[in-house]
């Protein structure tokens, strides 16, 4: 048997080698999370209702500092992309076009990170040149910045 594996009654399991990459407990959560979200978005009966729930449920789990950032941000999305549908996305408050996520708000406490992230995935039309930002960092928000994120809904709304 190798150093690495460990004999349990039924069958030898190996161990991961030292300084392999593992997931962390906040991202075993975010997975979770996830799963658990596919299994209630399958639902035929879920309405938009049900997604706006589910955000303002995450946002109020938030930390205080993170949580009025991700209230304005939500409110920002609503006033700005009416079109876009509120989901939770890995536990965090996202908004979906078509079922896909388009952009979606993280919290500083969900991965431990030093401030809070409002980001785009591809399906945002924000493409400019052979390189272009699709994650901010967010520390604050104030009138610049919530111009800045309707600017962005615009852009990424094509």
């Amino acid at each position: 048997m190798s150093p690495t594996a460990k004999k349990t009654a039924s069958r030898t399991v190996a161990k991961p080698a030292k300084g392999a990459a593992t997931f962390s407990a906040e991202e075993k959560a975010a997975m979770k999370a996830y799963a658990q979200e596919l299994k209630t978005q399958a639902r035929a009966d879920r309405t938009r209702e049900d997604g706006e729930r589910e955000v303002l449920a995450a946002i109020a789990a938030m930390a205080e500092s993170d949580r009025a950032m991700a209230a304005r941000v939500h409110a920002i999305v609503k006033a700005h992309a009416p079109s876009l549908v509120p989901k939770t996305w890995y536990g965090m408050p996202a908004y979906a076009l078509d079922g896909k996520v388009l952009c979606f708000f993280k919290d500083a406490q969900k991965f431990k990170d030093r401030y809070a992230t409002f980001g785009f995935n591809d399906l945002a039309r924000l493409d400019d040149g052979a390189m272009w930002p699709t994650a901010f960092a967010l520390k604050a928000i104030n009138a610049e910045v919530e111009k800045r994120i309707a600017a962005l809904l615009k852009k990424a709304l094509g």
